[in-house]
Protein backbone atom coordinates (compact mmCIF):
# COMPACT_ATOMS: atom_id res chain seq x y z
CA UNK A 1 0.00 0.00 0.00
CA UNK A 2 1.38 3.59 -1.10
CA UNK A 3 1.14 6.23 1.26
CA UNK A 4 1.86 10.06 0.16
CA UNK A 5 1.98 13.00 2.81
CA UNK A 6 1.15 15.97 1.15
CA UNK A 7 1.38 19.47 2.20
CA UNK A 8 0.74 23.03 0.56
CA UNK A 9 -1.12 25.78 0.05
CA UNK A 10 -2.76 24.28 -2.72
CA UNK A 11 -3.20 20.77 -0.96
CA UNK A 12 -7.03 19.83 -0.23
CA UNK A 13 -7.64 18.45 2.85
CA UNK A 14 -11.48 16.62 4.20
CA UNK A 15 -12.90 19.07 1.25
CA UNK A 16 -10.96 22.22 1.95
CA UNK A 17 -8.42 23.95 0.38
CA UNK A 18 -6.77 26.99 2.35
CA UNK A 19 -4.69 28.80 -0.01
CA UNK A 20 -2.84 30.16 2.68
CA UNK A 21 0.57 29.33 3.85
CA UNK A 22 -0.31 28.73 7.59
CA UNK A 23 -1.82 25.98 7.80
CA UNK A 24 0.82 24.77 5.56
CA UNK A 25 3.03 25.07 8.52
CA UNK A 26 0.60 22.87 11.02
CA UNK A 27 0.42 20.18 8.31
CA UNK A 28 4.31 20.10 8.07
CA UNK A 29 4.84 19.61 12.05
CA UNK A 30 2.35 16.58 11.29
CA UNK A 31 4.03 15.12 8.60
CA UNK A 32 7.72 15.95 10.48
CA UNK A 33 6.19 13.73 13.20
CA UNK A 34 5.26 10.95 11.04
CA UNK A 35 8.23 10.85 9.01
CA UNK A 36 10.30 10.76 12.79
CA UNK A 37 7.84 7.50 13.39
CA UNK A 38 6.06 9.34 15.93
CA UNK A 39 2.97 8.72 14.38
CA UNK A 40 0.68 10.22 17.30
CA UNK A 41 -0.18 13.87 15.47
CA UNK A 42 -3.09 13.77 13.54
CA UNK A 43 -3.66 17.33 11.45
CA UNK A 44 -7.55 18.12 12.16
CA UNK A 45 -7.69 20.95 9.99
CA UNK A 46 -6.71 24.92 10.65
CA UNK A 47 -8.61 27.45 11.76
CA UNK A 48 -7.52 30.65 9.57
CA UNK A 49 -6.92 34.38 9.55
CA UNK A 50 -6.05 36.61 6.79
CA UNK A 51 -5.28 40.34 5.32
CA UNK A 52 -5.74 42.05 1.92
CA UNK A 53 -2.51 43.54 1.08
CA UNK A 54 -3.08 45.18 -1.93
CA UNK A 55 -3.78 49.43 -2.45
CA UNK A 56 -2.92 50.27 0.72
CA UNK A 57 -6.21 48.89 1.86
CA UNK A 58 -6.36 47.18 5.46
CA UNK A 59 -8.73 44.50 5.76
CA UNK A 60 -9.11 41.13 8.17
CA UNK A 61 -10.90 38.30 7.80
CA UNK A 62 -11.03 35.14 9.79
CA UNK A 63 -13.26 31.86 9.99
CA UNK A 64 -16.78 32.27 8.29
CA UNK A 65 -18.39 35.18 7.63
CA UNK A 66 -21.44 34.39 5.83
CA UNK A 67 -24.97 34.10 8.26
CA UNK A 68 -27.11 30.92 8.58
CA UNK A 69 -30.18 30.14 10.22
CA UNK A 70 -28.14 29.31 13.38
CA UNK A 71 -26.01 32.43 13.60
CA UNK A 72 -26.22 36.04 14.72
CA UNK A 73 -24.71 38.53 13.22
CA UNK A 74 -23.05 41.85 14.84
CA UNK A 75 -22.22 45.08 12.52
CA UNK A 76 -21.07 48.39 13.31
CA UNK A 77 -19.73 50.21 10.49
CA UNK A 78 -16.58 48.82 9.16
CA UNK A 79 -16.22 45.73 11.87
CA UNK A 80 -18.79 42.51 11.19
CA UNK A 81 -18.43 39.37 13.48
CA UNK A 82 -20.42 36.22 13.41
CA UNK A 83 -21.57 35.01 16.87
CA UNK A 84 -23.21 31.41 17.25
CA UNK A 85 -24.02 30.62 20.61
CA UNK A 86 -22.46 33.31 22.16
CA UNK A 87 -19.20 32.46 20.59
CA UNK A 88 -17.18 34.22 17.82
CA UNK A 89 -17.39 31.60 14.47
CA UNK A 90 -15.50 34.89 11.56
CA UNK A 91 -15.06 38.27 11.63
CA UNK A 92 -14.21 40.78 9.03
CA UNK A 93 -12.75 44.09 9.54
CA UNK A 94 -12.03 46.43 7.25
CA UNK A 95 -9.75 49.87 7.85
CA UNK A 96 -8.26 49.38 11.78
CA UNK A 97 -7.50 46.10 11.45
CA UNK A 98 -5.31 45.77 14.77
CA UNK A 99 -7.94 43.79 16.83
CA UNK A 100 -7.78 40.91 14.44
CA UNK A 101 -5.42 38.64 16.13
CA UNK A 102 -7.61 39.47 19.31
CA UNK A 103 -11.08 38.68 17.88
CA UNK A 104 -9.24 35.38 16.12
CA UNK A 105 -8.00 34.95 19.40
CA UNK A 106 -11.52 34.47 20.91
CA UNK A 107 -12.36 32.63 17.85
CA UNK A 108 -10.06 30.22 18.09
CA UNK A 109 -10.29 29.46 21.80
CA UNK A 110 -14.09 29.02 21.87
CA UNK A 111 -14.16 31.90 24.62
CA UNK A 112 -17.97 33.16 25.44
CA UNK A 113 -18.44 36.94 24.42
CA UNK A 114 -22.01 36.62 26.95
CA UNK A 115 -20.38 39.46 29.34
CA UNK A 116 -18.94 41.64 26.72
CA UNK A 117 -21.68 41.80 23.87
CA UNK A 118 -22.33 45.31 24.06
CA UNK A 119 -18.55 46.27 23.29
CA UNK A 120 -17.03 43.96 21.61
CA UNK A 121 -17.69 46.01 18.46
CA UNK A 122 -15.47 48.84 20.10
CA UNK A 123 -12.39 46.42 19.81
CA UNK A 124 -10.14 45.25 23.07
CA UNK A 125 -9.01 48.50 24.22
CA UNK A 126 -12.85 49.23 25.41
CA UNK A 127 -13.38 46.69 27.76
CA UNK A 128 -11.98 48.66 30.50
CA UNK A 129 -13.75 49.42 33.66
CA UNK A 130 -14.66 52.45 32.54
CA UNK A 131 -15.60 51.01 28.53
CA UNK A 132 -13.05 53.50 27.43
CA UNK A 133 -9.46 52.85 28.58
CA UNK A 134 -6.55 54.47 26.83
CA UNK A 135 -4.52 51.58 27.00
CA UNK A 136 -2.88 50.37 23.98
CA UNK A 137 -3.99 47.39 22.22
CA UNK A 138 -1.23 45.68 22.11
CA UNK A 139 -0.89 45.59 25.49
CA UNK A 140 -4.01 44.14 25.93
CA UNK A 141 -3.36 40.87 24.08
CA UNK A 142 -2.16 37.93 26.25
CA UNK A 143 0.93 36.70 25.75
CA UNK A 144 -0.17 33.90 23.34
CA UNK A 145 -2.42 36.41 20.86
CA UNK A 146 -0.71 35.20 17.95
CA UNK A 147 1.02 38.33 16.01
CA UNK A 148 2.35 36.90 12.95
CA UNK A 149 0.09 34.48 10.89
CA UNK A 150 2.50 33.12 8.24
CA UNK A 151 4.84 31.72 10.77
CA UNK A 152 3.03 31.67 13.72
CA UNK A 153 4.91 33.95 16.25
CA UNK A 154 2.53 34.99 19.51
CA UNK A 155 3.03 38.73 21.07
CA UNK A 156 5.27 36.74 24.01
CA UNK A 157 7.37 35.37 21.53
CA UNK A 158 8.03 39.09 20.35
CA UNK A 159 8.02 40.63 23.71
CA UNK A 160 10.18 38.14 25.32
CA UNK A 161 12.50 38.85 22.41
CA UNK A 162 12.75 42.38 22.42
CA UNK A 163 13.65 42.36 26.02
CA UNK A 164 15.94 39.34 26.67
CA UNK A 165 17.79 39.72 23.33
CA UNK A 166 18.01 43.75 23.43
CA UNK A 167 16.33 44.57 19.92
CA UNK A 168 15.74 47.58 18.99
CA UNK A 169 14.02 47.68 15.50
CA UNK A 170 11.81 45.66 13.30
CA UNK A 171 14.76 44.22 11.57
CA UNK A 172 16.12 42.56 14.51
CA UNK A 173 12.56 41.38 15.73
CA UNK A 174 12.21 40.09 12.31
CA UNK A 175 15.86 38.09 12.24
CA UNK A 176 15.39 36.65 15.47
CA UNK A 177 11.67 35.82 15.57
CA UNK A 178 10.66 35.89 12.14
CA UNK A 179 7.38 37.74 12.89
CA UNK A 180 6.73 40.50 9.92
CA UNK A 181 9.63 38.76 7.79
CA UNK A 182 6.90 36.72 4.88
CA UNK A 183 3.68 39.10 3.94
CA UNK A 184 4.51 41.79 6.15
CA UNK A 185 1.06 42.56 7.11
CA UNK A 186 1.37 42.19 10.73
CA UNK A 187 4.30 44.89 10.34
CA UNK A 188 2.39 47.70 12.26
CA UNK A 189 1.72 45.40 15.24
CA UNK A 190 4.63 44.30 15.32
CA UNK A 191 6.08 47.88 15.59
CA UNK A 192 3.80 48.90 17.87
CA UNK A 193 5.28 46.15 20.62
CA UNK A 194 9.05 47.41 19.52
CA UNK A 195 7.20 50.72 20.77
CA UNK A 196 5.43 49.77 23.71
CA UNK A 197 7.99 47.59 24.89
CA UNK A 198 10.77 49.61 24.44
CA UNK A 199 9.15 53.07 25.29
CA UNK A 200 11.45 55.62 24.77
CA UNK A 201 14.51 53.57 23.94
CA UNK A 202 12.27 52.91 20.60
CA UNK A 203 13.96 54.72 17.59
CA UNK A 204 11.50 53.46 14.48
CA UNK A 205 9.70 56.39 13.06
CA UNK A 206 10.52 57.87 10.14
CA UNK A 207 11.97 61.15 11.78
CA UNK A 208 14.45 59.30 13.64
CA UNK A 209 15.69 56.01 11.78
CA UNK A 210 18.88 56.04 10.59
CA UNK A 211 20.02 56.44 7.57
CA UNK A 212 21.65 52.98 7.24
CA UNK A 213 23.90 50.74 9.13
CA UNK A 214 27.16 52.28 8.58
CA UNK A 215 25.77 55.50 10.87
CA UNK A 216 23.56 56.39 13.49
CA UNK A 217 22.33 59.61 11.83
CA UNK A 218 19.12 60.16 10.44
CA UNK A 219 18.42 61.69 6.67
CA UNK A 220 17.23 65.16 8.35
CA UNK A 221 21.08 65.15 10.24
CA UNK A 222 22.94 64.81 7.24
CA UNK A 223 20.94 67.18 5.07
CA UNK A 224 21.79 69.43 7.71
CA UNK A 225 25.21 68.96 8.61
CA UNK A 226 26.03 69.03 4.40
CA UNK A 227 24.29 72.69 4.61
CA UNK A 228 25.82 73.65 7.89
CA UNK A 229 29.27 72.66 7.97
CA UNK A 230 29.55 73.08 3.94
CA UNK A 231 30.61 69.38 3.03
CA UNK A 232 31.08 69.26 -0.67
CA UNK A 233 31.96 65.32 -0.88
CA UNK A 234 30.56 62.19 0.04
CA UNK A 235 34.15 61.25 1.81
CA UNK A 236 33.65 64.76 3.40
CA UNK A 237 30.63 64.02 4.68
CA UNK A 238 31.44 60.35 6.21
CA UNK A 239 34.40 61.94 8.17
CA UNK A 240 32.82 64.69 9.72
CA UNK A 241 30.03 62.41 10.68
CA UNK A 242 32.22 59.07 11.86
CA UNK A 243 30.80 56.73 9.35
CA UNK A 244 31.10 53.11 10.56
CA UNK A 245 32.28 51.79 7.58
CA UNK A 246 34.53 54.28 5.51
CA UNK A 247 33.71 53.24 2.09
CA UNK A 248 29.71 53.41 3.40
CA UNK A 249 27.09 50.83 1.42
CA UNK A 250 25.07 50.93 -1.54
CA UNK A 251 22.07 52.72 0.70
CA UNK A 252 24.03 55.35 1.98
CA UNK A 253 26.51 56.33 -1.07
CA UNK A 254 23.21 56.92 -3.68
CA UNK A 255 21.60 59.18 -0.70
CA UNK A 256 24.61 60.90 0.20
CA UNK A 257 25.45 61.83 -3.66
CA UNK A 258 22.00 63.02 -4.10
CA UNK A 259 21.82 65.37 -0.92
CA UNK A 260 25.21 66.44 -2.26
CA UNK A 261 24.17 67.02 -5.33
CA UNK A 262 20.55 69.26 -3.99
CA UNK A 263 22.67 71.37 -1.59
CA UNK A 264 25.73 72.40 -3.83
CA UNK A 265 24.60 72.05 -7.43
CA UNK A 266 27.86 74.02 -8.72
CA UNK A 267 30.59 72.60 -6.90
CA UNK A 268 29.15 68.92 -5.94
CA UNK A 269 30.53 66.89 -9.12
CA UNK A 270 28.14 63.94 -9.64
CA UNK A 271 29.81 60.92 -8.18
CA UNK A 272 29.44 58.02 -10.87
CA UNK A 273 29.93 55.29 -9.32
CA UNK A 274 27.35 56.26 -5.85
CA UNK A 275 24.44 55.89 -8.83
CA UNK A 276 22.45 52.60 -9.69
CA UNK A 277 23.42 50.99 -12.76
CA UNK A 278 19.79 52.26 -14.33
CA UNK A 279 21.66 55.76 -13.58
CA UNK A 280 25.27 55.04 -14.99
CA UNK A 281 24.08 53.90 -18.15
CA UNK A 282 21.01 56.10 -19.00
CA UNK A 283 19.05 53.25 -19.31
CA UNK A 284 16.21 51.00 -17.39
CA UNK A 285 17.71 47.51 -16.65
CA UNK A 286 14.96 45.13 -17.92
CA UNK A 287 14.61 41.09 -16.42
CA UNK A 288 16.53 39.86 -19.18
CA UNK A 289 19.61 41.66 -19.17
CA UNK A 290 18.75 43.88 -21.77
CA UNK A 291 17.70 47.70 -21.80
CA UNK A 292 15.08 50.40 -22.64
CA UNK A 293 15.84 53.23 -23.79
CA UNK A 294 12.81 56.29 -23.64
CA UNK A 295 13.66 59.55 -25.94
CA UNK A 296 11.73 62.57 -24.11
CA UNK A 297 8.91 63.94 -26.17
CA UNK A 298 7.83 67.28 -24.95
CA UNK A 299 4.05 67.13 -23.68
CA UNK A 300 3.76 64.29 -25.77
CA UNK A 301 3.85 66.54 -28.88
CA UNK A 302 5.85 64.77 -31.64
CA UNK A 303 6.71 65.31 -35.70
CA UNK A 304 7.30 62.76 -38.25
CA UNK A 305 10.83 62.84 -38.52
CA UNK A 306 10.97 62.34 -34.66
CA UNK A 307 8.97 59.27 -35.08
CA UNK A 308 10.93 58.60 -38.48
CA UNK A 309 14.05 58.51 -36.46
CA UNK A 310 12.86 56.31 -33.76
CA UNK A 311 11.58 53.76 -36.38
CA UNK A 312 14.90 53.52 -38.26
CA UNK A 313 16.78 53.13 -35.08
CA UNK A 314 14.76 50.37 -34.03
CA UNK A 315 15.40 48.98 -37.35
CA UNK A 316 18.80 49.38 -37.46
CA UNK A 317 19.57 48.02 -33.93
CA UNK A 318 16.55 45.32 -34.27
CA UNK A 319 15.05 46.28 -31.44
CA UNK A 320 12.76 43.62 -30.41
CA UNK A 321 9.73 45.54 -29.21
CA UNK A 322 8.51 49.55 -29.54
CA UNK A 323 5.77 50.28 -26.92
CA UNK A 324 3.81 53.66 -26.17
CA UNK A 325 4.18 53.92 -22.30
CA UNK A 326 1.32 55.38 -19.88
CA UNK A 327 3.10 58.96 -19.78
CA UNK A 328 2.79 59.29 -23.62
CA UNK A 329 6.37 58.22 -24.63
CA UNK A 330 7.68 55.53 -26.63
CA UNK A 331 10.01 52.61 -25.56
CA UNK A 332 12.50 51.12 -27.40
CA UNK A 333 12.86 47.88 -25.32
CA UNK A 334 15.41 44.84 -25.46
CA UNK A 335 18.29 46.87 -26.27
CA UNK A 336 21.51 45.68 -25.94
CA UNK A 337 24.09 47.04 -23.76
CA UNK A 338 26.98 47.66 -25.92
CA UNK A 339 24.63 49.58 -28.35
CA UNK A 340 23.20 51.88 -26.16
CA UNK A 341 26.09 55.07 -27.57
CA UNK A 342 24.94 54.50 -30.69
CA UNK A 343 21.62 54.76 -30.52
CA UNK A 344 21.84 57.99 -28.31
CA UNK A 345 24.01 59.75 -31.00
CA UNK A 346 21.42 58.41 -33.39
CA UNK A 347 18.36 60.16 -31.71
CA UNK A 348 20.61 62.91 -30.61
CA UNK A 349 20.71 64.13 -34.33
CA UNK A 350 17.33 64.62 -34.54
CA UNK A 351 16.88 66.31 -31.23
CA UNK A 352 15.94 63.55 -28.94
CA UNK A 353 16.86 63.71 -25.47
CA UNK A 354 16.85 61.63 -22.37
CA UNK A 355 13.52 60.84 -21.05
CA UNK A 356 15.32 59.87 -17.68
CA UNK A 357 12.76 57.19 -17.10
CA UNK A 358 15.74 55.12 -15.69
CA UNK A 359 16.46 57.88 -13.20
CA UNK A 360 15.03 59.82 -9.67
CA UNK A 361 14.30 62.32 -11.50
CA UNK A 362 11.84 64.23 -13.72
CA UNK A 363 10.35 61.65 -15.82
CA UNK A 364 7.23 63.37 -17.71
CA UNK A 365 4.74 65.71 -18.19
CA UNK A 366 1.21 64.37 -19.45
CA UNK A 367 -0.75 66.40 -21.11
CA UNK A 368 -4.29 66.28 -22.98
CA UNK A 369 -5.31 68.45 -26.39
CA UNK A 370 -6.54 71.25 -24.05
CA UNK A 371 -7.94 74.12 -26.04
CA UNK A 372 -5.89 73.18 -29.07
CA UNK A 373 -8.61 70.53 -30.20
CA UNK A 374 -10.97 69.63 -27.33
CA UNK A 375 -14.46 70.97 -26.96
CA UNK A 376 -14.04 70.91 -22.89
CA UNK A 377 -10.94 72.46 -22.69
CA UNK A 378 -10.67 75.28 -20.93
CA UNK A 379 -6.62 76.19 -20.67
CA UNK A 380 -3.89 75.61 -23.47
CA UNK A 381 -2.60 72.23 -21.66
CA UNK A 382 -0.49 71.18 -24.02
CA UNK A 383 1.37 74.64 -24.46
CA UNK A 384 1.39 74.73 -20.22
CA UNK A 385 2.70 71.03 -19.95
CA UNK A 386 5.59 71.44 -22.43
CA UNK A 387 6.51 74.74 -21.14
CA UNK A 388 6.66 73.02 -17.37
CA UNK A 389 8.17 69.84 -18.58
CA UNK A 390 11.57 72.43 -20.04
CA UNK A 391 11.72 73.97 -17.37
CA UNK A 392 12.37 70.85 -15.04
CA UNK A 393 13.58 68.56 -17.03
CA UNK A 394 17.20 66.96 -15.58
CA UNK A 395 16.19 67.76 -12.47
CA UNK A 396 17.56 65.14 -10.07
CA UNK A 397 14.47 64.48 -7.06
CA UNK A 398 15.00 62.11 -4.21
CA UNK A 399 12.51 59.80 -5.91
CA UNK A 400 10.55 59.95 -9.69
CA UNK A 401 8.81 62.79 -10.01
CA UNK A 402 5.87 62.97 -12.62
CA UNK A 403 3.67 66.01 -13.55
CA UNK A 404 0.80 66.02 -15.77
CA UNK A 405 -1.57 69.21 -17.01
CA UNK A 406 -5.18 68.79 -17.49
CA UNK A 407 -7.10 71.44 -20.03
CA UNK A 408 -10.31 71.03 -18.25
CA UNK A 409 -11.77 69.34 -14.92
CA UNK A 410 -12.66 65.93 -17.10
CA UNK A 411 -9.12 65.13 -16.40
CA UNK A 412 -8.28 63.14 -18.40
CA UNK A 413 -4.35 63.26 -18.41
CA UNK A 414 -4.51 62.24 -14.48
CA UNK A 415 -3.69 64.73 -13.07
CA UNK A 416 -4.77 64.28 -9.84
CA UNK A 417 -2.70 61.11 -9.03
CA UNK A 418 0.85 62.66 -10.31
CA UNK A 419 3.15 64.51 -7.86
CA UNK A 420 2.44 67.36 -9.25
CA UNK A 421 -0.58 68.10 -11.27
CA UNK A 422 -1.91 70.97 -12.90
CA UNK A 423 -5.89 71.28 -13.99
CA UNK A 424 -7.27 73.96 -15.86
CA UNK A 425 -10.69 75.76 -14.37
CA UNK A 426 -12.63 78.74 -16.57
CA UNK A 427 -10.56 81.09 -14.07
CA UNK A 428 -7.18 80.29 -14.52
CA UNK A 429 -4.99 76.69 -12.98
CA UNK A 430 -5.24 74.10 -9.47
CA UNK A 431 -2.36 73.40 -8.41
CA UNK A 432 -2.25 69.99 -7.06
CA UNK A 433 0.12 67.88 -5.31
CA UNK A 434 1.42 64.27 -3.68
CA UNK A 435 -0.24 61.95 -5.35
CA UNK A 436 0.95 58.47 -6.64
CA UNK A 437 -0.96 55.85 -9.01
CA UNK A 438 1.09 52.87 -8.15
CA UNK A 439 0.45 50.13 -5.82
CA UNK A 440 -0.75 52.26 -3.56
CA UNK A 441 -2.90 55.15 -5.21
CA UNK A 442 -2.97 58.51 -3.13
CA UNK A 443 -5.34 61.18 -4.93
CA UNK A 444 -3.38 64.27 -5.06
CA UNK A 445 -4.06 67.67 -2.30
CA UNK A 446 -5.28 70.98 -3.81
CA UNK A 447 -2.25 73.55 -3.02
CA UNK A 448 -3.95 76.35 -4.72
CA UNK A 449 -5.80 77.64 -7.31
CA UNK A 450 -3.07 80.31 -9.74
CA UNK A 451 8.33 74.63 -9.27
CA UNK A 452 8.78 76.30 -5.74
CA UNK A 453 7.14 72.88 -4.68
CA UNK A 454 9.48 70.58 -6.66
CA UNK A 455 12.44 72.82 -4.92
CA UNK A 456 10.83 72.01 -1.51
CA UNK A 457 10.67 68.56 -2.21
CA UNK A 458 14.34 68.35 -3.08
CA UNK A 459 15.69 69.65 -0.41
CA UNK A 460 13.38 68.51 2.09
CA UNK A 461 12.28 64.63 1.49
CA UNK A 462 14.26 62.20 2.22
CA UNK A 463 16.23 60.10 -0.28
CA UNK A 464 14.02 57.34 -2.07
CA UNK A 465 10.88 58.81 -0.80
CA UNK A 466 7.78 59.70 -3.25
CA UNK A 467 6.02 63.23 -2.40
CA UNK A 468 3.12 60.88 -1.29
CA UNK A 469 4.88 59.49 1.50
CA UNK A 470 6.94 62.94 2.03
CA UNK A 471 3.33 64.96 2.29
CA UNK A 472 1.99 62.57 4.67
CA UNK A 473 5.14 62.43 7.01
CA UNK A 474 5.40 66.03 6.87
CA UNK A 475 2.17 67.03 6.41
CA UNK A 476 0.31 69.18 4.21
CA UNK A 477 0.35 72.11 6.38
CA UNK A 478 4.22 72.62 6.00
CA UNK A 479 3.71 72.76 2.24
CA UNK A 480 1.10 75.34 2.34
CA UNK A 481 3.69 77.62 4.30
CA UNK A 482 6.38 77.59 2.88
CA UNK A 483 4.65 77.71 -0.69
CA UNK A 484 1.29 79.51 0.01
CA UNK A 485 1.64 81.43 2.87
CA UNK A 486 5.04 83.30 2.71
CA UNK A 487 5.50 84.25 -0.54
CA UNK A 488 8.62 85.59 0.26
CA UNK A 489 10.30 81.77 0.44
CA UNK A 490 8.40 80.66 -2.41
CA UNK A 491 10.65 83.32 -4.63
CA UNK A 492 13.89 82.26 -2.86
CA UNK A 493 12.80 78.10 -3.41
CA UNK A 494 11.91 79.26 -7.21
CA UNK A 495 15.26 80.56 -7.34
CA UNK A 496 17.20 78.26 -6.24
CA UNK A 497 15.58 75.52 -8.43
CA UNK A 498 16.33 77.88 -11.63
CA UNK A 499 20.31 78.22 -9.85
CA UNK A 500 20.15 74.57 -9.74
CA UNK A 501 18.94 73.82 -13.22
CA UNK A 502 21.82 75.47 -14.81
CA UNK A 503 24.01 73.13 -13.31
CA UNK A 504 21.85 69.87 -14.24
CA UNK A 505 19.86 70.33 -17.35
CA UNK A 506 21.94 68.74 -19.45
CA UNK A 507 21.21 65.69 -21.56
CA UNK A 508 23.33 62.53 -20.49
CA UNK A 509 23.16 61.36 -23.74
CA UNK A 510 24.47 63.96 -25.94
CA UNK A 511 27.70 64.58 -23.10
CA UNK A 512 28.59 60.64 -23.46
CA UNK A 513 27.68 60.37 -27.43
CA UNK A 514 30.22 63.61 -28.20
CA UNK A 515 32.24 63.05 -25.19
CA UNK A 516 33.03 59.43 -25.82
CA UNK A 517 32.06 57.10 -22.97
CA UNK A 518 34.06 54.35 -21.25
CA UNK A 519 33.64 51.13 -22.77
CA UNK A 520 34.02 49.28 -20.19
CA UNK A 521 31.09 50.50 -18.80
CA UNK A 522 28.79 48.91 -21.79
CA UNK A 523 30.78 45.70 -22.21
CA UNK A 524 29.42 43.71 -19.08
CA UNK A 525 28.19 40.39 -20.07
CA UNK A 526 24.44 40.31 -19.84
CA UNK A 527 24.82 37.86 -16.35
CA UNK A 528 26.59 40.76 -14.82
CA UNK A 529 23.80 43.23 -16.18
CA UNK A 530 20.80 40.86 -14.42
CA UNK A 531 22.85 40.18 -11.04
CA UNK A 532 23.59 44.08 -11.04
CA UNK A 533 19.93 45.00 -11.59
CA UNK A 534 18.68 42.33 -8.28
CA UNK A 535 21.32 43.65 -6.10
CA UNK A 536 21.71 47.59 -6.55
CA UNK A 537 18.18 48.13 -8.56
CA UNK A 538 15.58 48.91 -6.35
CA UNK A 539 12.65 50.29 -8.44
CA UNK A 540 12.93 50.73 -12.72
CA UNK A 541 9.65 51.71 -13.69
Amino acid sequence: MTRIYAVGECVQHRHKLYGLVAPLFEQAKVCANHLATLGYSRYEGSVTSTKLKVTGIDLFSAGSFHCTENTEELVFQDPNLVIEDNRIKGAVLYGDTLDGAWYFQLMRDGVDISAQRDRLLFGQAHLGDSGHSEIQPVAMMSDDAEICGCNGVCKGTIVDAIVKKNLFTLDDVRAHTKASSSCGSCTAVVEQLLAFTLGSDYFGSPKTKPLCKCTEYTHEDIQRVIKEQHLTGIGAVMHFMNWKKPDGCHVCRPALNYYLLCAWPGEFKDDYQSRFINERVHANIQRDGSFSVVPRIWGGITTPDELRTIAEVAEKFKVPTVKFTGGQRIDLLGVKKPDLPAIWSELNQAGLVSGHAYGKALRTVKTCVGTDWCRFGTQDSTGMGIKLEKMTWGSWTPHKFKMAVSGCPRNCSEATIKDFGVVAVESGWELHVGGNGGMKVRVTDLLCKVGAFLQLYREDAHYLERTAAWIEHVGLAHVQKNIVEEADNRQVLYQRFLDSQQYVQKDPWAERATEGVDQHEFTFLTEINASTHSVETTEVA
